[in-house]
């Protein structure tokens, strides 16, 4: 006792060798549970591969919007490979230890992926915005080039910044538990096991969480207002009923991931009374459920998706007839 306080007292940095994850472990019918997970995953490899293939194959499909519904899904099937995998290991092999390092890189990665998942939903919303708002000049504003470099800006600037927030947490020490109370190495559950001031890491974690999540979603929201006053003002009831339609999807994609992050992040990591097996079993639901779903209501329904996707189903049983 006597040598750990001698090294508190001189500012070192303890790293122990690893942490145990235990979200799962008081959880009941967890087998129910992360059966239904594997089901999901697999719906989300499926649908998300089958919507980047027939958009990738199809050169009619290389336009701006479909290269922002590409990027969704490639978010989307990182995110749950990243995540559901690594519990599914947890309850089969019963192996819930990660190593140090690791850890952090498992954080890095998924906190990259949640906030490329925010901003993504964004830049649909923009391409939205620009064919209802802007119809004559859409081909000239949204050009392929112009949404490749949006794209790519975004990837650049969620690498780097959530590389400064995850390398900062290096610089805790955790010379008291290690167990991480979440369903993988989640931010505040760790950084909340430091024993010396972790106040720089709550700071950086509140301004990226707020400028990557509040903000898109501040943009989403103005961007509606705009297509909704566009809208009323056109004079035809049907072209303001079919441009509304184009809308619906998309509203239902961002509610499905925005409401329940907001809810659990607001209360989890301002208020402190969410109760733990809740926000795991929430948190862990909210981060799986919209990459499975989002190509099944957003993407795999539009009319140019489906007519390739059905004429590459007709193929396929042509030739295994043969």
């Amino acid at each position: 006792m006597s040598s750990l306080q001698t090294v508190l007292n001189s500012s070192a940095i303890i790293h122990p060798p690893g942490f145990y994850i235990i979200g799962f472990d008081t959880f009941p019918f967890i087998s129910t549970y992360f059966i239904f997970m594997a089901f999901v995953y697999v719906c989300t490899v499926l649908f998300n591969s089958l919507l980047i293939y027939i958009v990738a194959v199809n050169h009619s499909l290389h336009t701006p919007r479909f290269l922002a519904i590409v990027n969704l899904s490639v978010v989307d099937l990182f995110l749950n490979t990243c995540t559901i995998p690594g519990m599914i290991k947890i309850f089969l092999i019963k192996d819930n230890f990660i190593p140090f390092n690791l850890c952090f890189v498992q954080m890095y990665v998924y906190y990259v992926l949640a906030e490329l998942e925010s901003i993504a939903l964004t830049i649909l919303a923009y391409d939205r915005l620009i064919a209802i708002c802007f119809p004559l000049r859409q081909n000239s504003i949204n050009t392929v080039r112009r949404m490749v470099g949006i794209i790519s800006i975004t990837w650049c600037f969620c690498l780097g910044s959530t590389a400064f927030v995850t390398i900062i947490m290096t610089q805790l020490s955790f010379c008291k538990s290690v167990r991480v109370f979440s369903y993988f190495c989640d931010y505040a559950p760790v950084f909340r096991l430091a024993c010396n001031d972790n106040s720089l890491q709550w700071t950086a974690a509140s301004v990226l969480s707020m400028s990557l999540l509040g903000g898109p979603f501040t943009f989403i929201l103005l961007t509606y207002v705009s297509i909704l006053v566009t809208v009323f003002r056109m004079k035809s009831v049907d072209r303001r009923l079919k441009s509304l339609a184009t809308c619906v999807e998309h509203i239902i994609v961002v509610a499905v991931f925005y409401i329940p992050l907001f809810v659990i992040f607001t209360i989890g990591f301002y208020v402190g009374a969410v109760d733990p097996d809740r926000r795991v079993l929430s948190l862990s639901l909210a981060s799986c459920i919209p990459p499975c779903i989002n190509p099944v209501v957003y993407s795999l329904k539009t009319k140019e998706i489906k007519i390739r996707a059905m004429a590459l189903f007709r193929v396929n049983r042509v030739n295994a007839n043969k």
